[in-house]
């Protein structure tokens, strides 16, 4: 079949794109360019991607007190996940529905309304508008209770252990049929606290890249790449590794991060990777030396296990610690990595355009050392300043640019196509239950776009 003509250079509203035209986009092997660059598939995307699936807008202890808000992104919607005097999540629009003015501007506040700077028209935290000035001046028609003039309100928010999502869909699976075995990512994090909660703390890092949303999640679980992309930052790590970093003042955990991407081939491909329903996807853990690996054994670590085996008994913290996985993806915004108390949240905002936050949590109950890894392995590896995050966001834009000349039609993703691949837990075929595959496939991004295509033409 044809693909029709690149619509990216067009203005005003995107054509009209029908599932004949999306399915062509993308072949068992390769995807065409149209799939990043097109404002028209990009505009679907909005509305049938991120308009239908559960997308995670806030962490509860973001809002952990009644009248407490912050600002998040809901697709391409400017939202406040706020929590009421009465202690209800709601996720409502953060534009005022008079002139459309923006209603809060700080990232995070704590008010019992929200009251408009232009004529301070204020809602109640569900989106319900309270009060106008000055009411004598409106029509006799004016209702203060007229639906109309309710704040923009997500129809579904639901929690899964303290991780607020969000759903643009008024009908559609639940959250957690939509997570299935992702749950298990979610679990392990919040597991990991002795006390059983988890506080997000110590800032949060905001990037900007110019290049498409979809190419942060296909390159997060993609062995390939590391040693490629990230070998000035390995090479300056292995130059004299004897006299890194004296004294120690991270014990080594920067040097180790940078060394664990210069993997070989034959160590890359020992690794497994685990393509699952809906699209989420996730690699085993590569970090085997130091602070990093899974059995470290330091003051710290044991003060930590200790705390661990007191709550939840010894077996429970062995299985709670045993689960080494990388880059857990909940398709399509959220990323985690349970072991180093990490989530980056991606938010498209054009068809080369994407914010990522990265930020990181406390273990409740865990010693304070604990903490301080984690802020050290969200700098390293997430900060606009990090070695390697730097790297690969100059690969998207590389990426993006390549797209947009219009030079190649198509992408390959084709590595590992003809691999053997194991049904494992949950079996199923193609996007259905748990498919594993060795560490160099390609695997997670296929099942990336059968999740594209599922909801791209439904």
């Amino acid at each position: 079949m044809p693909v029709p003509r690149d619509s990216s250079s067009q203005s005003g509203a995107s054509p009209a794109i029908g599932p004949a035209e999306i399915a062509a986009l993308v072949e068992p092997d390769r995807v065409h360019r149209r799939a990043y660059t097109d404002r028209a598939v990009f505009d679907l995307e909005m509305a049938r991607i991120f308009g239908r699936a559960w997308i995670f807008v806030a962490h509860a202890s973001q809002i952990p007190r009644p009248n407490d808000l912050i600002r998040t992104r809901l697709g391409l919607h400017d939202v406040l996940a706020t929590r009421d005097g009465d202690g209800r999540v709601h996720v409502v629009g953060n534009r005022c529905t008079h002139r459309g003015t923006t209603l809060c501007s700080v990232e995070r506040a704590s008010a019992a309304s929200l009251v408009c700077p232009y004529h301070a028209w204020t809602f109640g935290l569900d989106g319900t508008l309270r009060s106008v000035p000055h009411r004598k001046s409106m029509p006799d028609s004016f209702d203060i209770a007229d639906p109309r003039l309710t704040l923009f309100r997500a129809p579904r928010v639901a929690d899964y252990r303290g991780f607020v999502f969000a759903s643009l869909a008024a009908d559609g699976p639940g959250l957690e049929e939509f997570l299935g075995d992702m749950t298990e990512a979610l679990d392990n994090l919040v597991d990991r606290a002795p006390d059983g909660e988890i506080f997000q703390d110590g800032g949060i890092f905001r990037l900007e890249y110019r290049g498409n949303w979809k190419l942060h999640h296909e390159n997060a679980n993609d062995t390939m790449h590391p040693g490629f992309v990230h070998e000035s930052s390995v090479n300056a790590a292995r130059e004299d590794g004897r006299d890194y970093a004296e004294p120690v003042y991270d014990e080594h955990q920067a040097h180790t991060q940078l060394l664990s991407n210069g993997f070989s081939v034959r160590e890359w491909q020992s690794l497994g990777l685990k393509g699952l329903a809906n699209g989420h996807s996730y690699m085993d853990g590569f970090y085997s030396q130091g602070v990093l690996s899974p059995d470290r054994d330091d003051p710290l670590s044991r003060d930590y296990r200790a705390a661990l085996e007191a709550a939840k008994g010894r077996a429970a913290a062995d299985a709670i610690l045993g689960m080494d996985r990388f880059n857990n993806l909940i398709w399509p915004n959220l990323n985690i990595n349970a072991q180093y108390q990490q989530i980056r949240i991606v938010q498209p905002v054009a068809p080369d355009r994407t914010i990522v936050q990265a930020m990181c949590f406390r273990l409740g109950g865990a010693p304070e050392g604990m903490f301080h890894r984690a802020v050290r392995f969200l700098t390293n590896l997430s900060s606009p300043a990090s070695m390697i995050f730097a790297d690969d966001v100059e690969i998207f834009e590389k990426v993006q640019a390549g797209l947009a000349d219009g030079s190649r039609e198509w992408l390959d993703q084709s590595r590992g196509h003809d691999a053997p691949v194991d049904a494992g837990a949950g079996g199923g075929g193609a996007g259905n239950g748990r498919l594993a595959s060795p560490g160099t496939s390609e695997l997670p991004i296929r099942g990336q776009f059968r999740a594209w295509l599922d909801y791209m033409t439904a």
